[in-house]
């Protein structure tokens, strides 16, 4: 038993305690069919720390990733350039350590920096009140739609051919067992067709869900959506860095926001942990999943901060209760909060309009090459298209991944012929050059 980290004294003692004669009697209840043994695997000899470090190397160097790869991936997770001073803030013991604050009187820290994440939140989507972040924006999405629900007291849904087919998966999946009407609007040339939405929606809808910029990066006229939505709530899905450069949701008279926080400070890394950003009217704070952090002042008139409302079950009643999401995502919430606070009104805009330049200049390029087309007639988008191509996208794809570059393919894409590609502040005129070439090879 040399794999558990115990005496032989302290097992026996264990076993008799148990009144067992071995562990494997422990396990007797498991099918055997279930139960691995040790000798299944090869494993490695005993190595020294230094080997184990030259070997983890070695298997890591194996994934291709953002630092040892040309990243055109995009799709909600993006390869944005993260300045230094964000990790160095955020590894800081008393960051990193945080835990959710239980007892908030003594958490005053991190409080206030989710108070002021909630603050810049709301200030970047326009919106009157902010929570102090979710898991990801798929389960924003579902928790608004959730939401919405509870407001209205009406059980259809409405959302967009264009949202992300992960978070309408998601979506369906909160759903599945209740009885909600789940809907999808068709889309136009890559944007929601009016008249569709107009056929669907009627007095059981109770919300409406819109990405703008969409999957396919195009930009919807949310003005236009929420000239017609009635008396149904309109979500909007934005990404925050485009977001800084369009009409904010809550200038578009949305009833809430919800986004992807990783483009604010956090890594892409292999798809998680992420966090989801949602903010409302003020007047569905009461609704609102998730906590909701306040300022005040305390008995001798100093600065606090407090939990001021939290709407899952363990803290009202259930029957009230929106929803039971236990926590937030706080340490990716401070990241985006210092990252939010280095690029300021400013530099939030500066790094799209970087992103814009890029993309247009990759298609202005792209266009020019047999083969590949812009997939929607449609140029109103701002870091990311999708190109229409005659041979095989997956083929592209391998190709790519040998002269280590990353492109995306669209994951609702049944014709084997688009590929989804994203530009970010990171990359250079040499750098898209240079998939230009490749692209030109194929």
């Amino acid at each position: 038993m040399s794999n558990i980290s115990i005496t032989d004294k302290e097992l026996s003692s264990i076993l008799n305690k148990l009144n067992i004669k071995d562990v494997d009697e422990l396990f007797e209840i498991v099918p055997k069919k279930f139960l691995s043994q040790l000798d299944d695997y090869d494993l490695f000899d005993v190595l020294s720390e230094q080997e184990i470090d030259i070997l983890l190397s070695e298997l890591s160097d194996k994934n291709s990733h953002s630092k040892n790869s040309l990243c055109f991936l995009g799709g909600g997770s993006y390869d944005h350039y993260i300045p230094k001073v964000v990790d160095t803030l955020s590894s800081r013991s008393e960051f990193y350590t945080a835990y959710t604050p239980y007892q908030p009187e003594v958490s005053q820290g991190t409080l206030q920096y989710l108070y002021e994440f909630q603050t810049m939140i709301c200030n970047l989507s326009g919106m009157e009140i902010s929570n102090a972040s979710l898991y990801d924006c798929a389960s924003s999405i579902a928790e608004a739609c959730s939401m919405a629900l509870n407001i209205t007291r009406k059980n259809k849904i409405l959302l967009s051919t264009m949202l992300h087919p992960n978070y309408v998966k998601v979506v369906n999946a909160y759903f599945s067992t209740r009885d909600i009407k789940i809907e999808l609007i068709e889309s136009n040339n890559g944007t929601i067709s009016e008249n569709d939405l107009q056929t669907k929606l009627d007095d059981n809808t109770s919300c409406i869900v819109v990405q703008s910029p969409n999957y396919y990066g195009l930009i919807e006229n949310v003005d236009k959506i929420s000239s017609i939505k009635k008396d149904s709530l309109l979500i909007v899905v934005s990404d925050p860095i485009s977001m800084s450069v369009l009409k904010s949701p809550g200038e578009c008279n949305a009833d809430v926001y919800v986004g992807e926080g990783q483009v604010l400070g956090n890594y892409m890394s292999f798809g998680g942990p992420y966090i989801g950003l949602f903010a409302s009217k003020l007047k569905y704070a009461r609704k609102m999943p998730g906590r909701i952090i306040g300022r005040t002042t305390d008995v001798d008139d100093k600065e606090g901060f407090v939990m001021t409302l939290q709407t899952r079950e363990q803290h009202i009643r259930r029957d009230k209760a929106t929803s039971n999401i236990c926590t937030n995502q706080g340490l990716l919430a401070l990241r985006c909060t210092i990252y939010m606070s280095l690029l300021g009104e400013k530099g939030l805009p500066g790094i799209a309009k970087i992103c814009y330049d890029n993309a247009h200049y990759a298609l202005d390029q792209i266009s020019t090459i047999d083969g590949f087309d812009l997939y929607y007639n449609d140029t109103n988008f701002i870091k990311e298209f999708v190109i229409k191509c005659k041979k095989s996208a997956r083929d592209i794809q391998k190709l790519a991944l040998k002269q280590n570059i990353l492109i995306d393919l669209p994951i609702n894409d049944t014709t084997d012929s688009l590929i989804l590609l994203a530009f970010t502040e990171k990359r250079t005129k040499l750098e898209i050059d240079k998939l230009v070439d490749f692209f030109t090879t194929i």
